[in-house]
C-alpha cells in the first residue's frame, strides 16, 4: 500500500516546467567544471543506455496514465467536496464519517498522482540532459529509480481501482493453520505463515498485532497476523484455501507425500465495527474466565468463539487479558461469517450450511512441489512459478495480479 504524501510531497506535486529545470540547473552547477561529471563513458560501464530507455518507457506511461487518472480522482474529489457542503455532519454521523473518508482518499490520491508528475518531468529532463553529457552518473540513476517507484505505484493503482467489493477497502487478518498434527505439518504452516510476514515487510504494510498458538510437541499449531493497512483484505482473499506441500519420499524418490495448511483471511474492520448482529444464544465462548484462568501458560490466552448454526469458529490469544481476547474473538467470528454469508449467497447467518463450509476450505488454492524440479502451481489463476525459494521468501505479487485480474 502506498504510504499517504506528505506535506512536502504534496508542495512538490504543484512544482512543474521552468521550475524544475530551474533546480536541475543547480544540481548540474555542482558538477566538475568541464560539466561531463562521470559522462558517456560511465553509462557505458553501469550499463546505462538500457536505464535510459526504461526511463523513457516510464515517463510516457505516466504522461498518458496518470493525466486520465488525475482527471478521474479530481472530479472524484470535486463531488466529495459538494456532498459535503449539502450535507448536515450531525443528521447521519456514520455517512458522513464515510464521506469524509472517501474524500480524505481522493484528495491523497490526487496528491499522489500530481507528484508523480512531477517526478517523470524530473527524470525526462535528467534523461535528455545525459544526452549532453551535463548529468553524472549518480543522478542519472536516481532519475532512474524515481522512474520505477512511479511504475510501481500506478501498478498498484490500477489493481486497487480493480478491488470493487464491500470488503475490499479494510484490512486483514490472516491466519495459517496447520491440517494435521505432527512436526512436519506445523512446520509446513509455519512456512508458510513466514511467507505472508515477509510479503508484508517489503510491501511496507503496518503490521500489528501476530499470534502464535503452540502444539503440545512446542511447535507452531496456528499463527495469526493482522495487517493496518487499507485494501489488504482485497488483495489478499483469493490466498484463502489449502496450500499444499509435496516432496519425495525418502524411501522412493518416484513416490511424493503431501503435507498441508489451511490459509484464511478476514476482513480486518480499521475504522467502523463489523455491522452484524448474532444471537448471544448461538454464539459459545470457551474457555470460561475460570478454565482460562487454569490453562496452560503457552496457550492462557487463546479465546476462542464458535457460531453453533454454522460450526463456524475464530479464536484470539493475542490480547493481554480474556475480556479482550473474547472481543476480538467475536470481532473475527463476525468478519468470517459476512464473507462466508456472501460467498454462499444467504442473508441469514443460521442458513450457513457446515457442509459447504467444509467444502470451501478443502479447496486447493496453490501446490508447492519439492524435489529435482521445484515448482509452485497456483490452481485459481494457472501460474506456475519455478522459483520455489523466492515465492517462500515473500514474492508472491504474480499470484496476487493474477487473481484480483481473473475477479474481473
Amino acid at each position: 500500500m502506498a504510504a499517504a504524501a506528505s506535506p512536502a510531497a504534496c508542495a512538490r506535486a504543484s512544482v512543474s516546467g521552468p521550475r524544475a529545470g530551474a533546480r536541475l540547473a543547480v544540481r548540474t552547477a555542482a558538477l566538475p567544471a568541464d560539466g561531463r561529471g562521470d559522462g558517456a563513458s560511465s553509462y557505458k560501464e553501469f550499463g546505462l543506455y538500457s536505464l535510459k530507455k526504461r526511463i523513457e518507457d516510464a515517463v510516457v506511461r505516466v504522461e498518458t496514465t496518470a493525466s486520465s487518472a488525475l482527471e478521474v480522482e479530481e472530479a472524484q474529489r470535486i463531488k466529495q467536496e459538494e456532498v459535503l457542503r449539502k450535507r448536515n455532519l450531525w443528521d447521519n454521523p456514520a455517512k458522513s464519517h464515510e464521506t469524509l473518508s472517501a474524500l480524505a482518499d481522493a484528495i491523497r490520491v490526487v496528491d499522489h498522482l500530481k507528484d508523480l508528475r512531477f517526478k517523470a518531468e524530473e527524470a525526462k529532463l535528467i534523461s535528455q540532459l545525459s544526452e549532453m553529457d551535463a548529468i553524472n552518473g549518480e543522478l542519472f540513476k536516481q532519475a532512474y529509480k524515481s522512474s520505477v517507484d512511479a511504475s510501481d505505484y500506478l501498478d498498484r493503482y490500477e489493481m486497487y481501482k480493480l478491488l470493487k467489493g464491500p470488503y475490499d477497502k479494510e484490512g486483514a487478518c490472516i491466519i495459517v493453520t496447520a491440517v494435521s498434527d505432527g512436526v512436519a505439518s506445523e512446520v509446513w504452516a509455519t512456512k508458510v505463515f513466514g511467507m505472508y510476514t515477509s510479503w508484508a515487510r517489503k510491501q511496507g504494510c503496518k503490521v500489528g498485532l501476530i499470534e502464535k498458538v503452540s502444539s503440545k510437541s512446542g511447535h507452531v499449531q496456528s499463527a495469526a497476523m493482522e495487517i493496518e493497512s487499507e485494501y489488504m483484505f482485497g488483495i489478499l482473499s483469493g490466498e484463502k484455501g489449502m496450500h499444499r506441500m509435496t516432496y519425495s519420499s525418502l524411501e522412493n524418490s518416484d513416490t511424493y507425500q503431501a503435507l498441508s495448511a489451511i490459509v484464511d483471511v478476514i476482513p480486518l474492520f480499521l475504522d467502523r465495527p463489523v455491522n452484524l448482529y448474532l444471537d448471544d444464544n448461538d454464539i459459545e465462548i470457551a474457555p470460561t474466565p475460570s478454565e482460562y484462568k487454569k490453562r496452560d501458560s503457552r496457550n492462557c490466552a487463546a479465546v476462542r468463539a464458535l457460531h453453533k448454526p454454522s460450526g463456524v469458529s475464530a479464536q484470539s490469544s493475542g490480547e493481554r487479558s480474556y475480556f479482550a481476547n473474547k472481543l476480538k474473538a467475536t470481532s473475527r467470528l463476525k468478519g468470517k461469517l459476512l464473507i462466508i454469508a456472501r460467498e454462499l449467497g444467504v442473508s441469514d447467518m443460521t442458513m450457513i450450511k457446515k457442509q459447504a463450509i467444509e467444502d470451501k476450505c478443502k479447496c486447493e488454492t496453490r501446490r508447492y512441489t519439492f524435489g529435482p524440479q521445484k515448482l509452485v502451481h497456483d490452481l485459481n489463476t494457472g501460474i506456475q512459478l519455478s522459483d520455489l525459494d523466492l515465492v517462500l521468501e515473500g514474492d508472491i505479487e504474480p499470484f496476487i495480479r493474477g487473481r484480483i485480474i481473473s475477479r474481473q
